[in-house]
């Protein structure tokens, strides 16, 4: 679909590629929360201003929802202009089938290499030394959510780590406060993820998602990471789950759970409610236990297409995602960082300047898991893990046994 209007409004500011029409493009994507919708609407605003037109392709749901659709769609001959996926191995078959658009001039004329950081979300992008997608942003599971009125106003210290949470989660209980809210689905998965970076450690963690070190996942390490996921099943009973991660974060904001273990977008949701970070929350990387923070985040893809113009299109669009400007307005409502370190942070929140400071000045920075193996074990992870929640009489042992089994058979 196409205007037919000159592309003489392109934004002035940024260097953008030339567009000879303006061209309507369908972008889809899974973010429909209060925050994401709120942050994506900067992405259309900015390649509006283009002189083009963002058709918004929303898929409601999560995005284990959203990722079989869209890929189905590219399959089968019904591409969209550009699509959100993540980091990782998501678009592997349709980079190797042929059907994804090559933008390494782009991003070798922009110098993606040298302005985006840090180099493992480009590389995320990269299939045989070309580029095939543009990282937007730097997302990280790492976090704990906590509503500080909550202890407050019940006499109690506000906990700064995982482990002063459980230890107040009996009191709160008895105050018929929720310690811990949880959705289903992957966000268990992110929960049992981050109880293994917080118990096991990091390089741990590393070596049993990527290196497949079976001797860690069958081992003593990885057995108390299974006590402590049977430990929280308490704080966060199966009646008290949610279907979707914004739920859980707003039983936080609303004060009716005491706090919440999610990535750093949690904090669009706080940031749409009004709350202020430092004053009505906290926000604490690597769940105030060890400041790290994993590599995980948003990246555009561009299927293929006939039409020149919309080939067009993508190329103008894939340059005004990494504009300073669009940088900095996207992420301050998203939650997430910015994939540039020379653009303006004058208006970052606390949660932004904690997350800048770990991925500038800290080696604590590993890659998230679906960026060490695919996508299909990740989810057969999930289940397990649900299930492991749903059901109390699964013991540890077991759990454990079934999570080592998925890590060695997944390909490599």
């Amino acid at each position: 679909m196409k205007n037919w209007k000159l592309a003489a409004a392109l934004c002035a500011s940024v260097a953008l590629p030339s567009v000879a029409m303006a061209t309507d493009l369908e972008v889809t994507h899974w973010w429909t929360s209060g925050g994401e919708s709120a942050a994506v609407a900067e992405f259309a605003k900015a390649f509006d201003a283009t002189g083009n037109h963002w058709v918004d392709g929303a898929i409601a749901g999560s995005s284990d929802t959203a990722r079989p659709i869209i890929i189905s769609r590219i399959m089968g001959g019904n591409p969209m202009g550009a699509t959100q996926l993540n980091p990782g191995k998501d678009a592997d078959e349709l980079i190797k089938a042929g059907l994804m658009q090559d933008i390494t001039d782009l991003a070798t004329k922009e110098d993606w290499a040298h302005i985006l950081r840090p180099a493992s979300q480009l590389a995320s992008c990269t299939v045989d030394g070309k580029v095939y997608c543009v990282p937007v942003n730097l997302h990280s599971g790492q976090w704990m959510w906590v509503n500080r009125k909550v202890f407050e106003d019940n006499g109690m210290a506000v906990p700064t780590n995982y482990n002063e949470l459980i230890a107040a989660a009996p009191a709160l209980q008895a105050k018929g406060i929720q310690p811990l809210s949880l959705a289903q689905g992957w966000a268990i998965g992110l929960l049992a993820g981050d109880l293994m970076v917080a118990v096991a450690g990091v390089d741990n963690y590393v070596k049993v998602y990527k290196d497949r070190d079976m001797t860690i996942a069958k081992g003593p390490e990885f057995t108390k990471v299974f006590e402590a996921i049977a430990a929280a099943r308490q704080f966060a009973p199966a009646d008290k789950i949610v279907p979707q991660w914004n739920e859980a974060v707003s039983l936080v904001i609303q004060g009716k759970a005491a706090a919440n273990i999610m990535g750093d977008w949690a904090g669009g949701e706080f940031a749409v409610a009004g709350l202020v970070a430092g004053k009505d929350f906290d926000c604490l990387p690597g769940l105030g236990l060890t400041p790290v923070l994993d590599t995980g985040g948003d990246v555009f893809y561009f299927p293929k297409n006939a039409d020149p113009a919309i080939t067009a299109a993508q190329l103008t669009l894939a340059s005004t995602l990494v504009t300073k400007d669009v940088q900095v307005a996207f992420n301050l409502k998203k939650g997430s960082l910015p994939m540039r370190a020379d653009v303006d942070l004058s208006k970052a929140n606390d949660c932004m300047k904690k997350g800048l400071e770990i991925l500038d000045h800290s080696t604590a920075v590993f890659p998230s898991g679906s960026q060490m193996i695919d996508r299909d074990s990740l989810n057969q992870i999930n289940d397990l893990l649900n299930e492991f929640f749903a059901n109390t009489d699964m013991s540890v042992a077991d759990a454990q046994a079934k999570f080592a089994a998925i890590i060695e058979a997944a390909p490599k």
